[in-house]
């Protein structure tokens, strides 16, 4: 099946046709076994970095599901996103050590500098914040995680200087 197809003839605006050719070739690859709706969606998001609904129901068309069957599982596990992310995903602790030691100026301060709110992307793609709770580093106290990177932040406005470091 192709994009086109899915959209009921209408190209898609927000996936580019190369990404809906390899969403095609991910549905080929596990439409003939039973219970592959997660790989195939784990898969989809690493291509298409989020899984908008267009492309849920384009999966739910390939693997004959019901569209509402595929949303179930997008919207249960904290792994899949129906937003788009950011390049960095910026995590910021609030567990007790943290919190205690200014964790929340941090994320008060990155909500003010890119306009963001907890669980948002900036427009332009590039950061998404997060909120967590204990990465077992209390002894660098308050911490900020990017990506996989670790970084104790003893001041504020250092979490800002830091971002500046990620492209």
């Amino acid at each position: 099946m192709t994009a086109e197809k899915s959209q009921g003839g209408i190209a898609s605006t927000e996936v580019p046709p190369e990404q809906w050719k390899r969403i095609d070739e991910i549905i080929e690859k596990y439409k003939h076994k039973q219970g592959t709706l997660i790989p195939v969606l784990k898969e989809t998001q690493e291509v298409v970095g989020y899984l908008p609904l267009e492309v849920q129901q384009h999966i739910a068309v390939g693997l004959r599901l019901h569209p509402s069957q595929v949303y179930g599982v997008v919207t249960f596990y904290s792994l899949f996103t129906m937003t788009p992310r950011g390049r960095h995903t910026v995590r910021v602790c609030l567990g007790t050590a943290c919190y205690v030691r200014g964790g929340q100026y941090i994320v008060d301060l990155l909500r003010k500098e890119f306009n963001i709110d907890v669980n948002q992307t900036t427009s332009d793609l590039r950061f998404t914040l997060e909120v967590i709770n204990c990465p077992g580093t209390c002894g660098l106290a308050p911490v900020m995680c990017v990506d996989e990177d670790v970084h104790g932040i003893p001041e504020p406005e250092k979490a800002v200087e830091i971002l500046k470091e990620y492209p």
